[in-house]
């Protein structure tokens, strides 16, 4: 596979975020879904709805979620559109909780896990896919960016616990570590099928706490913001952000690097790569 393009930007405001989705040179067309983090109630570090206004104002698109596995203020449709209004997202685009209404499977092509990834019934309306990101860590995947936000952020409620347990929803917390990695990396790869040629991915590297936007008390920052990163391929994207971590002059950076490091978070980057979704190789192009 050919090296891909990565642009990035050192400026981390909304006209930006617009100048690197046209400097991927590509058109998101009919209906397009916009998948952000919504972020669990009480955290600090998610990305705010009127940061990524612009953004869909953009593509008018709708804002894209579904539910949780676990307890807290997004498992259920009822409370998840109650967290949507509250932290403002009903306010800058429709916005659609893609499983409210049940789910569908959507194949697994020579998957190392699974056979089968469990999405919100409602993807099948989208003609188009806006994958907006962002990059941090993660206490169980170790970083988070596009690969998670594809699989696990699209995976329905019972998706997620299917993911978690590498194909045994009942071992959501019990399941081979490795073996969720590799999970994320299958169910992605049916999200970059399913949209082939028409998604797009933007990472925001700030608030780069160790931990997750679904944390309802995330340990704060302990390094500074790296900037921002667009391109058509997942892989190469989370790959270049993990890259950026490790080539800072930023002391703080070893929190973060231990928190990846720990979880073997980059094993779903490299499972991604062999099954085809993206590539490691890529050129980085900035912007600035």
């Amino acid at each position: 596979m050919n090296q891909a393009k990565v642009y990035m930007t050192k400026n981390m405001d909304p006209q930006s975020v617009i100048a690197l989705y046209r400097a991927l040179g590509v058109t998101l067309t009919g209906k397009v879904a916009v998948k952000v983090h919504s972020g669990e109630v009480g955290n600090q570090n998610f990305i705010r709805p009127e940061f990524w206004k612009p953004m869909v104002d953009e593509v008018n698109g709708t804002i894209v979620e579904c539910n949780t596995a676990y307890e807290g203020e997004r498992n259920t449709t009822e409370a998840h559109r109650k967290t949507m209004e509250l932290h403002g997202w009903t306010k800058i685009a429709p916005v659609d909780i893609m499983d409210a209404d049940g789910e569908m499977a959507l194949p697994v092509l020579n998957g190392v896990q699974l056979k089968e990834n469990y999405v919100g019934a409602s993807l099948a309306n989208y003609d188009s896919l806006l994958v907006l990101s962002h990059f941090k860590g993660h206490p169980m995947g170790g970083f988070g960016g596009a690969l998670k936000n594809i699989s696990i952020g699209i995976a329905s409620s019972h998706g997620k616990a299917h993911i978690h347990g590498a194909g045994n929803a009942a071992k959501l917390w019990s399941s081979d570590h490795d073996s969720f990695l590799e999970s994320m990396a299958d169910a992605a790869q049916t999200i970059v099928t399913r949209f082939k040629g028409k998604i797009a991915y933007i990472n925001v590297m700030k608030n780069l706490s160790v931990d997750c936007d679904c944390c309802a008390v995330a340990e704060d920052p302990k390094m500074a913001d790296i900037g921002m990163l667009a391109s058509l391929d997942p892989v190469a994207l989370d790959q270049a952000c993990v890259d950026l971590v490790y080539a800072s002059d930023d002391e703080g950076k070893k929190h973060l690097i231990k928190r990846m490091e720990s979880r073997n978070g980059i094993h779903t980057v490299e499972t991604a790569a062999k099954l085809g979704v993206g590539t490691r190789e890529y050129e980085l192009v900035e912007l600035d």
